[in-house]
């Protein structure tokens, strides 16, 4: 187990690296992952049961502690990037299937990196953490709603097909891993470790998959789409944390704020598309998968250092 534990925790760490490379194989033997596309909403619903099997009582109970901090990045998350997507799309007056792969994208809950980051950028992890529960749990609603509002002009949208994908693949998975975690608490205690290699390996399926069926679309249109995907991030990241920073949230919260903003589901952004639009519509959400996670790390790691001279930041993380 300890192997695992140590294979785990590298895999989580070279998380970017995995993703970069796997895409890039991906476009050069297409043939390799293709096959993985028809099986992206499986191993999604395993990354998200391994999500609910994280997932204890105590984080919703911090949607309670600090109900209004909650509150105000879930609708920052919800509002900030599908209006960011959306301008984007006319900005850069997308293809239609480019434009509501990329609102898609914006539509989606935090993803569940974003938890990781904020605790590496020494931000509050509890808040990212409920943050990241409550839009997941909100999901099935806020995304097919907020895509038929912003994508619709662009292709049709089935708001109630797609609320039953979540459903599926986001919903029940996340509550069967809770209630495993409630009935073989000391059972998953000890395996919990592993669980970021499963979600690694999930992700890095899912984003070469994407490449490999888009392959020909990608060679042509990639650096716009890259170029999009990169501006809606780093749009995301910057107005979250000058929305934590104007309503005097303390540089912990400012963080937690602007990483669960900027960061998304993109795995859920990948299955949806494929699903619902077509296969060009998933590749934003497989380009955000591998760009998220390369300024991600890049923003943690400069926060991190910065708090580390900060010993007011430190012992509020402490004490948080």
């Amino acid at each position: 187990m300890k192997t695992l534990e140590k294979i785990s925790s590298f895999a989580g760490n070279t998380f970017a690296v995995w993703v970069i490379l796997f895409a890039g194989l991906s476009l050069i033997f297409p043939g390799g992952f293709a096959w993985i596309a028809p099986h992206v909403s499986l191993l999604l619903g395993i990354i998200m049961f391994g999500m609910g099997l994280t997932l204890t009582l105590d984080d919703f109970k911090g949607v309670l502690k600090a109900p209004v901090s909650v509150l105000i990045a879930v609708a920052a998350q919800y509002i900030i990037m599908p209006l960011v997507a959306f301008g984007l799309a006319v900005v850069f007056q997308l293809p239609p299937e480019i434009a509501a792969g990329v609102i898609l994208v914006g539509c989606c809950p935090g993803g569940t990196a974003s938890n990781v980051m904020t605790f590496l950028a020494k931000g509050n992890t509890a808040l990212s953490v409920s943050v990241t529960a409550v839009s997941t749990i909100l999901a099935p609603i806020l995304t097919p709603a907020l895509t038929l509002l912003f994508a619709s002009q662009w292709l049709p949208v089935s708001a109630a097909d797609m609320f039953m994908s979540i459903v599926q693949i986001v919903l029940i998975p996340i509550v069967l891993g809770i209630v495993v975690r409630l009935l073989f608490s000391k059972q998953v205690d000890k395996s919990i470790k592993a669980l970021p290699l499963i979600s690694v390996i999930g992700i890095v399926a899912v984003a070469a998959a994407v490449v490999a069926v888009n392959r020909e679309d990608i060679l042509t249109t990639g650096l716009l789409i890259f170029t999009v995907v990169i501006l809606h991030n780093v749009l995301g990241l910057l107005i979250g944390y000058v929305l934590g920073k104007l309503l005097k949230f303390d540089f912990a919260d400012q963080k937690a704020v602007s990483i669960e903003v900027g960061m998304q589901n993109s795995g859920l952004g990948s299955a949806l598309a494929l699903a619902h639009f077509s296969p060009i519509a998933a590749v934003p959400s497989a380009l955000f998968s591998v760009w998220h996670n390369i300024s991600g790390p890049i923003l943690a790691t400069w926060w991190g250092k910065r708090s580390d001279e900060s010993p007011t930041d430190d012992a509020h993380n402490k004490a948080g």
